[in-house]
Formats: structure tokens, C-alpha cells, sequence
């Protein structure tokens, strides 16, 4: 692993929490002016200019039918048809987002759709806001001002040399085999170093290693990384897709999606997920089809009672 990508980026690693910490919900636009498939284009007109938007959902019984974008007024302004229903001109196929989405998972819809805003649903798809880049934009900038003003109580408070407290990340690259286990190792030597006791520290390291290997074997590539506490070590994996199709599956021992590449290289047993899973004080994992995947395990350093591993 290069210098580049195994310094640690506590920054990063915030900036990074936040992503893949925040739901959809708590960053989209909740205040949502829509039309009915009866409006016509001088509607949008309309609604567009007096509230300063670019796009307008159209919706029937609260669910999303189609939605209206800037281009779309313009080329039925420059054909003289604003007095046309929405339903000739609107974009019928409209990728919506769920609410209950990491805002990680947006981030790619962004970079994988030509849109510039989605609509978001509830569970029963109905429309409850809108999600632009300002939306996440704004998030971050939230995020970076609190982190200025802890960087400026750590500097005042700066933890002791042998402090167990640790935040890093990790950027790994999809088939980067001969630098996938370095991010584990290094931690395994961090813990190690401070005293950890050593079925904790393999617990830690199992979880870590087989995350590490997921994000080069399976993933286009993405972060792993680590919050050590004095209590706990956090270990966030998040990358940029395929995602998991069916995450039961995913989740049962020998089920695999490795090709015979990836097989001929040792891996690819299907014992990845379920092993974090059974040295984890918590887990939990989400994922998205062409979005991504997002694992966080949870190893207590100060286990209240001894952990199967």
C-alpha cells in the first residue's frame, strides 16, 4: 500500500463518517413544491420562478410519476406549447432515492445518473423531499466547521503518547491484492503496542483483514476505516459499488460472487461477511444495487464477557 493512501486522514475519516453516517433524510430538502399530471407547463414556469428551483416531481396520490426539469421548460417555451400538461414533456422514468439511504448511497446515484436532483420516498414510495448536491455540499461544510473547533480543543488537550485513541483511513484500490492485509497488519500492530490483549486484537484483525479483502476482491474500490477508542475499535468499510444483490446470501458461509481470477488468487471462499460478523460486538451492513455497500463492526476492547471467535 502506498505512502499516499495509508497515511492516516483523520479528517478525512470524519468528512467520511459523515457520508456514510447520515441518512438521506437528514440532508435532503424536506419542503417540496410538486405538480399533478393536470398542470401545465405555465405551472411550472410559474413554481420554478417564485421559489428559485430547477426541477419540479410530478406526482399522482403522492407518488412519483415523473418530473419536470429546467431543459424541459425551455423546449416548450422555445415551441410556444407552456399551456400543454406537463405529462407531454415531463421525464417519465425517474431514479428516486429512499430516505433511509446512507447519503453515501447518493453520492453515487450523482455520479452514475445525468440528474441533478432526486426525488425521495418514504418506504410506501410516497414523495416526502428533494436531494441536491447544494443539499450534501451544505452537509459537509456543517461538518468541517465542528472539525476545526475540535482540532482546536485537541491541540489545546493533546492525548498522551501511548494514547489508545486512533482515527485512520485507508484508500484501497479494486484487484490490489499485493497491498490488500497492510491496513489490518498495521493495526494489528497498533493494538498490539498499547497492550490489547490478544484474542481482541485477532478478533480486530480478523474483521479488519477479511473487510480489507472485500473492498479488493468483490468492490470498484472505496475506504476502510478505523476509530479506536479506549473502549472500542470501529471499523467502517465503505466502497463504490457493485453492491449486493441479496444480502442474506451474502451473509451465509460458502456463498461466493468471486470469479476464477479472484479464485485462483486464494480468495473468494464466501467466509468474508459471516466472520466479521461472528468476532463483532455489533455489525450491521447495507447496500444498494450500483451504489455500493457500507459494513461497520464494532470490537469491545473491554468485553463485559469472553467472545466465541
Amino acid at each position: 500500500m502506498s505512502e499516499e493512501r495509508a497515511q492516516p486522514l483523520q479528517s478525512s475519516l470524519r468528512v467520511q463518517e459523515l457520508i456514510y453516517g447520515l441518512r438521506i433524510s437528514e440532508v435532503m430538502t424536506s419542503k417540496v413544491f410538486a405538480v399533478s399530471r393536470n398542470c401545465t407547463m405555465r405551472d411550472v414556469q410559474t413554481i420554478m420562478k417564485n421559489n428559485s428551483i430547477t426541477g419540479v416531481p410530478v406526482v399522482d396520490n403522492k407518488r412519483v410519476v415523473g418530473i419536470v426539469t429546467m431543459n424541459d421548460l425551455m423546449n416548450a417555451l422555445e415551441r410556444g406549447s407552456m399551456e400543454e400538461s406537463v405529462i407531454q414533456w415531463m421525464v417519465g422514468e425517474v431514479q428516486t432515492l429512499a430516505e433511509d439511504m446512507p447519503l453515501s448511497f447518493a453520492i453515487s446515484a450523482f455520479g452514475k445518473f445525468p440528474f441533478r436532483q432526486f426525488p425521495v420516498v418514504n418506504k410506501k414510495n410516497e414523495l416526502t423531499g428533494i436531494l441536491t448536491f447544494r443539499n450534501i455540499n451544505h452537509a459537509l461544510i456543517r461538518e468541517l466547521s465542528r472539525q476545526l473547533r475540535d482540532m482546536e480543543q485537541r491541540h489545546e488537550h493533546p492525548p498522551e503518547p501511548n494514547s489508545l485513541t486512533l482515527s485512520k483511513v485507508y484508500q484501497l484500490s479494486r484487484y490490489d491484492f499485493e497491498n490488500g492485509g497492510k491496513a489490518s497488519s498495521e493495526i494489528k500492530k497498533f493494538l498490539k503496542s498499547r497492550g490489547v490483549p490478544p484474542k481482541v486484537i485477532r478478533r480486530v484483525a480478523v474483521a479488519s483483514y477479511e473487510l480489507e479483502i472485500n473492498l479488493v476482491a468483490h468492490s470498484n474500490g472505496g475506504m476502510l476505516g478505523f476509530d479506536i477508542t479506549e473502549d472500542r475499535v470501529k471499523i467502517s468499510s465503505h466502497d463504490r459499488g457493485p453492491g449486493i444483490e441479496d444480502i442474506e446470501k451474502a451473509m451465509t458461509q460458502g456463498f461466493s460472487t468471486a470469479n476464477e481470477w479472484i479464485r485462483s488468487q486464494g480468495f473468494g471462499a464466501g467466509m468474508g461477511l459471516p466472520n466479521v460478523k461472528r468476532v463483532s460486538d455489533e455489525f450491521a451492513i447495507e447496500s444498494a444495487m450500483g451504489m455500493g455497500t457500507m459494513v461497520k463492526s464494532i470490537i469491545s476492547l473491554k468485553p463485559e464477557k469472553e467472545h466465541e471467535d
